[in-house]
């Protein structure tokens, strides 16, 4: 049976085109065109499979050759953003995606949705992302714009409740009005959805999805959890 209430991640939302939109200040096409060169697809389009050895070192080939990662075009954009240690981390995320103007105001971007982003993708629990993960979570920030942008129907840069809810659904998450009632209590703000808060939600949703579903062996719809294992699940993101 098709798994209940998982949202597909990544492709492109229902009545969305399949091109992105690449962040103001990041190399790219004008706004609404695909990245230059290869990005494994248009930024919102799946991501890429298999990828580049992480930053930092473990390149193959001879001493002294560049990293495959150097002719991607998100490369010099990480590489800006990176501490010297080669990983993101949440306080340089913050300023990436504030100077990107992904809020859409000269406010900065939650530092809270930034811990969760990167929690989201953070395999190793080092609390950092690499070359990899990073251009993951652009791929998905991207569909979430794009997502965002069509119920924003004024350009105010929020949605109201009932816009939020047609997201979701329109993300393919299944869920009871009850649990879309706490989820707007949860992330708006004087009634409407800032984009920021609209990600937090986003990432939750997925990263929450993700675990009960490899969990969910049967794809029944039901799991029993280990309350360590609960804590681990919930409390990480």
């Amino acid at each position: 049976m098709a798994y209940p209430g998982y949202g597909g991640y990544g492709g492109p939302m229902p009545g969305m085109p399949a091109q992105a939109m690449p962040p103001q200040g990041m190399p790219g096409g004008p706004m609404g065109g695909p990245m230059p060169g290869h990005m494994g697809g248009p930024m919102g389009g799946a991501p890429p499979q298999g990828g580049y050895a992480p930053y930092g070192g473990g390149y193959p080939g001879t001493y002294g050759a560049p990293p495959p990662a150097a002719n991607d075009p998100m490369w010099g954009y990480f590489t800006a953003i990176a501490g010297q240690d080669g990983e993101v981390d949440a306080e340089e995320l913050q300023r990436c995606l504030t100077q990107a103007g992904f809020t859409g105001s000269y406010n900065p971007f939650s530092l809270d949705t930034c811990r969760i982003m990167i929690a989201m993708l953070d395999r190793d629990y080092t609390g950092k992302m690499g070359f990899n993960e990073f251009k993951e979570l652009f791929t998905a920030l991207n569909g979430w714009k794009q997502n965002f942008m069509m119920f924003d129907q004024d350009r105010s840069g929020t949605v109201e409740p009932h816009e939020m809810t047609q997201a979701i659904n329109a993300m393919g998450y299944r869920v009871s009005p009850q649990a879309l009632n706490a989820i707007i209590k949860r992330y708006n703000k004087g009634g409407r959805i800032f984009f920021d808060d609209y990600v937090a939600c986003c990432v939750k949703l997925r990263a929450l999805t993700d675990n009960f579903r490899r969990r969910d062996t049967m794809q029944q719809g039901s799991v029993t959890f280990q309350y360590d294992d609960f804590i681990l699940c919930t409390m990480a993101i």
